[in-house]
């Protein structure tokens, strides 16, 4: 499983995550530090990477579109270290790797994980265009 992560979390953590074996890209080390949501989330479906980010806009994004990959984990915790934010994404990996692997969108804060499958909204075939 890799990992993008978004430009608000700290480029650390991809050092922390690849010391506990786990594949991750910044977006700012891929040259994406100013791409909008929608270009993050298709390079995350070409990379086959689950995002992670602190924005809730990724989430509104799946929902409309109903879109089933890629997954997303947003993380509702300010302040947080790369060392913080690579633990978050382990524990996530531990708890919810099925999940992840089939396509979610998991919300994590101080208290809680929150998971729900993708896609978050069924669109009808008229919503789809078809």
């Amino acid at each position: 499983m890799k990992f993008l992560l978004d430009q608000g979390l700290p480029r650390s953590t991809v050092q922390h995550l690849s010391a506990a074996g786990v594949t991750s890209d910044h977006v700012g080390d891929l040259g994406l530090a100013a791409a909008t949501d929608e270009t993050i989330l298709a390079e995350a479906r070409t990379r086959d990477a689950v995002v992670v980010t602190l924005d809730s806009d990724f989430h509104a994004l799946l929902a409309l579109s109903g879109a089933t990959t890629p997954s997303v984990i947003r993380i509702r915790m300010q302040g947080l270290r790369g060392d913080g934010v690579a633990n978050i994404i382990l524990q996530v990996i531990a708890t919810a790797q099925s999940e992840l692997e089939a396509g979610a969108a998991v919300t994590v804060t101080n208290r809680r994980l929150a998971l729900r499958k993708l896609p978050l909204i069924q669109l009808s075939n008229d919503d789809a265009g078809s």
